[in-house]
């Protein structure tokens, strides 16, 4: 909730803020809720999540949309800012008994117009795969609860597949499901297949194919949020015991790790050419790390209550003419690897828009300007441009920025070069550059996929069958149910004091990790101030989506609200009068 008291002014909700490219407009004919318009009680329930597909519809009208409020999911034809939602005529609603939808993703590749696979998880730990189109279910994986019984935080279609599909849940663990597989009747033995500093994977021992197909182990507390980068390659993890751990997905390989301020990690995003990674919790900050450098480059403070959302906006993020770097430059050669799957991924990739990469040796710096946003429990939103003189510190800028553009794309189907870097730990110093480091060889070719490990025939007698993490993750159970796992919707100040006082280890390992190049001292790094710091909700904020032509933000009371960028709005129709908003219009 927002804080209480403070002025008229502070407490007021903004319906346009300014930046540099313009004026962003809020369109009330474009917002999306339940048909009856009304606040959605929202004490208990899971928050309220958004979920985009383009059909590629003949009509241009191709954007679909689906979101949960409490036990309710729907799923409309998005008109953004093209024309007023109908909210009347959902192509889909569904109600759920004794469960709740708390996440969901579609499956680009194999949506159409007349067909689309969205993946629903649920607070009791399902899985659903459903059509919202033709109104089907498909398939209910982990029905029994035999593979996990705990909420499921986070589900996501692996990248240029269309059968896996990776599920996160509250005990800390997440699974790889394939939708061919069944489930079995009866719970999964695994065995070990690789494990690391505070993370395990196994592979589930069976005679004939079942899900999962792996099972990985990832820290303590709940996994709230993952994300894999652009090229599907790697996987970032944010956990309620504070660390963001990045993986290479298919070698199961620890690639970096970094530490929040204090408390849980909540969220994480890559930026559009996977060299950062932005991450927010109850820490109140956004954190910027550097793929190819490990360590934090800057942090960001406007949020007044936990970050529980961050995304880059793709289409912000401005390069100014001119060659860049040599250490921007890159190919999927560097990249390629023998997964079965892995050639999907590749190939739905090259359409990816990516910062425009040349062969250069002019050390000249760049002027390049990274856009992110973040939305929290203090109903605000920030956005923050993250430019060359926290990149490169020691360059000098020879160069005025310019003002924000269209990322430019490229058609020759190269990625930016990630994963040059070593999959070790963390190196004891690590240089504050003024450029990223030149990419080594590739890995690829030297580590086997994990993925195909978790095909291969079970008993092999070389993987010993360890429950490493099965007592740690029991010893945590009720701290993950009480504080964790619903973290997003119990009050803040409670939460606080249970995650602050929920164990001994967690002060040793702040007191072990603060200074390091896990969490900088805050003086150590650059502190980022938002570019707008804006209350646009009465209820805490639970989606920021960047659209071509709109953001996107949705609250826990079920609103889901259209925010035109400059210059896109198609016409000032007069605001439909109603009761709904909650209050949203001022």
């Amino acid at each position: 909730m927002a804080a209480e008291g403070g002025g008229k002014e502070m407490n007021e909700i903004k319906t346009q803020f300014t930046t540099r490219e313009g004026v962003y407009k809020l369109l009330i004919h474009s917002e999306y809720s339940r048909p009856n318009r009304v606040p959605f009680n929202s004490q208990g329930s899971n928050p309220v999540k958004v979920s985009f597909v383009n059909v590629n519809d003949q009509s241009g009208n191709g954007d679909r949309i689906c979101f949960n409020v409490g036990r309710e999911l729907y799923f409309y034809i998005y008109k953004g800012v093209r024309k007023a939602a109908d909210l009347s005529k959902p192509v889909d609603k569904r109600i759920y008994k004794g469960t709740q939808p708390t996440c969901h993703d579609f499956n680009p590749l194999t949506a159409t117009a007349e067909s689309v696979s969205l993946l629903v998880g649920f607070s009791a730990g399902q899985v659903q795969l459903i059509d919202p189109i033709k109104k089907e279910t498909s398939k209910l994986f982990n029905e029994e609860r035999l593979i996990d019984k705990s909420r499921v935080t986070c589900v996501r279609w692996v990248p240029g597949s269309e059968s896996l599909f990776l599920v996160a849940h509250s005990s800390g663990s997440m699974y790889l499901f394939n939708v061919e597989n069944t489930c079995g009747t009866t719970a999964p033995h695994y065995q070990l297949l690789k494990q690391g500093e505070n993370y395990a994977v196994h592979t589930c021992k069976s005679k004939s194919a079942r899900n999962p197909l792996l099972r990985w182990t990832v820290g303590e507390g709940a996994l709230n949020e993952f994300a894999f980068s652009p090229d599907g390659k790697f996987l970032a993890c944010a956990s309620q015991d504070g660390f963001l751990r990045v993986f290479g997905f298919d070698a199961a390989e620890l690639h970096g790790t970094m530490k929040s301020y204090f408390g849980g990690l909540l969220c994480v995003c890559w930026s559009p050419d996977g060299r950062y990674i932005v991450a927010g919790g109850e820490d109140d900050l956004v954190t910027v790390w550097s793929f190819s450098d490990c360590r934090v480059i800057a942090r960001g403070h406007g949020h007044k209550s936990w970050v529980s959302v961050v995304a880059f906006d793709h289409c912000t993020t401005s390069v100014e003419e001119g060659d860049l770097p040599a250490e921007f430059s890159g190919s999927d050669e560097d990249f390629q690897e023998h997964s079965h799957f892995g050639a999907g991924r590749d190939r739905a990739n090259s359409a990816h828009s990516r910062l425009s990469k040349r062969n250069s040796t002019d050390s000249r710096p760049v002027s390049v300007t990274y856009r992110f946003g973040s939305v929290g429990q203090d109903t605000q939103l920030c956005l923050w441009d993250l430019t060359e003189d926290i990149l490169f510190p020691h360059l000098p800028l020879s160069r005025a920025r310019t003002h924000t553009n269209v990322m430019t794309a490229t058609n020759n189907g190269s990625n930016s070069s990630t994963s040059g870097n070593p999959t070790n730990s963390l190196p004891n110093t690590l240089p504050r550059s003024n450029s990223l480091p030149h990419s080594s060889s590739p890995t690829g070719g030297s580590s086997n996929s994990i993925i195909d490990s978790a095909f291969i025939a079970t008993g092999v007698s070389k993987f010993a069958t360890l429950s490493l993490h099965d007592s740690r993750k029991e010893r945590h159970e009720k701290d993950h149910k009480r504080n964790n796992s619903m973290g997003h919707i119990s009050s803040k100040s409670s939460d606080k004091l249970n995650q602050l006082s929920s164990s001994r280890t967690a002060k040793a390992e702040v007191v072990k990790t603060l200074g390091t190049t896990l969490c900088p001292r805050m003086e150590d790094v650059p502190l980022l101030e938002p570019l707008v710091c804006k209350k646009i909700a009465h209820e805490r904020l639970t989606v920021l989506i960047f659209l071509e032509d709109c953001l996107v933000t949705a609250c826990q009371e079920g609103f889901v609200c259209t925010w035109a960028r400059p210059g896109k709005v198609v016409s000032d129709s007069p605001r439909q009068s109603s009761s709904s908003g909650g209050g949203y219009i001022s």
